[in-house]
């Protein structure tokens, strides 16, 4: 990975993916799906909502999706995620070479290879060949005390076809400081009519829409501390509750030379 180049959505570069990452404490390096996909939304959205903790733990991130610039300035719009941090690569190259689950792929004789992507994506939201999926759909719907409150109360969500829909609307579904019944839901929403309202401009060849994609953290000698390998759609994280669970016993750089 680290002779890797793909183009830089920010300029439209072909640069090294690891550039300017040389002196970093710590990098984490996410390799996403198709930059229209759910779990590429939802995990730039999950990184903008922990900003916080990523400064403090003095983390650089790169990030690979499939699409081309068009994609990733579309992407860069919509979830905030830095476009100098995003590079494209539009035939999943880097995410064969790193032996990433490519997804369900079954053959039907006759189907177009677009008709063919179609079919195993569809089979793939319906869990087959994409463990956990439905539990994790059914999680978004049902609420989750265990993970955090996404909404803020006066924040107002847009997701089409539905109204806005404030986020104390959401207490009526048992209180705050958690996630509640369909919160997860309507923001997956919101995120699937981005995706489907500029689908040519996030997918422009359907090839690749099964491929899921990975999540590697380097420690400052660029030794592999911690990576997850998805398996299945809305499976970006091994905790899904709180994606970003994995830094949490990362020591801040001020304390990590101490014995």
């Amino acid at each position: 990975m680290q002779a890797c180049q793909r183009q830089r959505v920010s300029d439209g570069a072909i640069a090294p993916v690891l550039a300017g990452t040389e002196s970093s404490d710590r990098l984490l390096v996410l390799i996403w799906p198709q930059l229209g996909d759910f779990d590429s939304l939802e995990y730039a959205q999950w990184l903008q909502r922990e900003q916080d903790q990523i400064q403090q733990l003095g983390l650089t991130i790169r990030a690979v999706g499939i699409g081309d610039r068009d994609s990733g300035q579309r992407f860069c719009e919509f979830t905030g995620f830095p476009a100098d941090q995003l590079f494209v690569d539009p035939t999943a190259s880097l995410h064969q070479e790193l032996e990433l689950y490519p997804g369900l792929q079954l053959s039907i004789p006759g189907f177009s290879p677009a008709a063919k992507a179609w079919l195993n994506l569809l089979l793939m939201c319906a869990g087959i060949g994409s463990p956990g999926t439905l539990a994790e759909v059914l999680r978004g719907y049902r609420g989750d005390r265990s993970a955090p409150q996404l909404i803020a109360a006066e924040e107002t969500v847009q997701a089409a076809p539905l109204p806005p829909i404030k986020g104390n609307f959401f207490n009526l579904a048992g209180g705050s400081g958690f996630q509640r019944p369909m919160e997860l839901a309507t923001l997956r929403l919101r995120n699937m009519a981005e995706s489907l309202g500029h689908w040519r401009t996030y997918v422009p060849d359907t090839s690749y829409m099964t491929q899921r994609g990975g999540t590697f953290l380097f420690d400052r000698d660029r030794q592999l501390i911690y990576e997850h390998r998805d398996h299945g759609i809305l499976g970006f994280s091994a905790t899904m509750n709180r994606p970003l669970s994995f830094l949490d016993n990362l020591p801040t750089p001020s304390t990590a030379s101490v014995p």
